[in-house]
């Protein structure tokens, strides 16, 4: 029980991320519901007989009062099967499966590197708060958490495709003349690596340079804020001072800095996969990668009700896993914010 009760800082998150999940498909549920339109009129063309329509409404699980309805659809969520789409037939599940990994994918890499991108230009912000770097960075802060994804993406393609041609055409994710690459995780780029085609993968790195550089511009900035200011003020604390004081080594000292001005910056990485993760959506469809936009585009169009329900409950899941992430990373990170910490204290 001992052990137990001090681990119980995880292992509470953890436990209650399948109730969460389901409130939120209960919610998701009747917010597509609410939706105007007649799913099986969109079906049937509006030719269906008084007979067909109550089979397709029995199969489609639109058959009794709304709680049947909800009932039905929870139970079936709680075995991973979210319906049959109306326009392909095919499961949603298997739908997302085959779409969403490479939308993640892009978004990661518009997260990670934005993190990357953000830590080096707070710290050099910082080092040096009088120099040009330093208000080019606090420029950059103000200015790039404004900008909207699909203007700077448009943007980009005018500049660097259609004037200078030094960018790919914005066409998918690899050049006419490269071969499909073997699906193996469903993320393209990292299946070009374990398959070892690395003549797609330096294809793909081309064609992959303008969507991510924009995810970047447009989230790092948000982070470079929260970062600039969790350092300013970690570095003029009495822990800094004592470190310095006591003879710690400068590894040791910047190890502590970034150690306590992390743990916003790491809540507000959460936040902004969700922004990114919408960001990836709108670059696939500006730059012609297959994703989950398309399919969202469709799906919303013809009033497909399985695959609305189930992007909204697949999206759930990865944003509520994100932000478990979160919650663990900063609690390792500052044992303070674990449950119960401060009270036994």
């Amino acid at each position: 029980m001992e052990i137990l009760r001090r681990q119980r800082w995880w292992l509470g998150r953890i436990v209650a991320l399948p109730f969460q999940l389901l409130v939120f498909a209960a919610v998701s549920f009747l917010l597509v519901q609410s939706i105007p339109g007649d799913p099986v009129a969109v079906l049937t063309g509006g030719q269906a007989t008084a007979e067909n329509r109550a089979a397709i409404e029995k199969e489609l699980g639109l058959d009794g009062s709304l709680l049947q309805q909800l009932l039905h659809y929870l139970g079936g969520a709680l075995r991973f099967d979210l319906g049959d789409s109306i326009m392909s037939g095919r499961p949603v599940a298997e739908e997302f499966g085959d779409r969403l990994p490479a939308t993640v994918e892009l978004a990661l890499m518009g997260v990670l590197l934005s993190i990357v991108v953000a830590v080096g230009l707070a710290y050099l912000a910082v080092q040096r708060p009088t120099s040009p770097v330093a208000y080019a960075v606090r420029g950059f802060a103000r200015i790039a958490g404004g900008l909207p994804e699909f203007a700077v993406a448009v943007a980009a393609v005018f500049v660097f495709y259609a004037t200078l041609h030094w960018a790919p055409a914005p066409l998918g994710r690899l050049s006419g003349d490269v071969p499909e690459v073997p699906k193996v995780t469903g993320m393209p780029f990292l299946d070009t690596l374990l398959t070892l085609r690395f003549d797609a993968t330096w294809s793909m790195l081309g064609h992959l340079v303008l969507p991510v550089g924009v995810l970047i511009v447009c989230q790092a900035g948000v982070l470079v804020k929260m970062l600039m200011g969790g350092l300013e003020e970690a570095l003029d604390s009495p822990p800094t001072r004592f470190r310095i004081a006591a003879g710690a080594s400068r590894a040791m000292v910047l190890a502590s800095v970034f150690r306590r001005a992390l743990p916003p910056a790491v809540t507000t990485c959460g936040t902004l996969f969700g922004y990114t993760l919408g960001g990836a959506v709108i670059m696939e469809s500006i730059f012609g990668f297959a994703g989950i936009g398309g399919y969202l585009a469709d799906a919303v169009t013809s009033g497909d009700i399985p695959a609305m329900q189930g992007f909204l409950v697949i999206v759930a899941a990865v944003s509520l896993l994100v932000f478990l992430i979160v919650d663990l990373v900063n609690m390792t990170l500052d044992p303070r914010r674990r449950p119960g910490v401060r009270a036994e204290g």
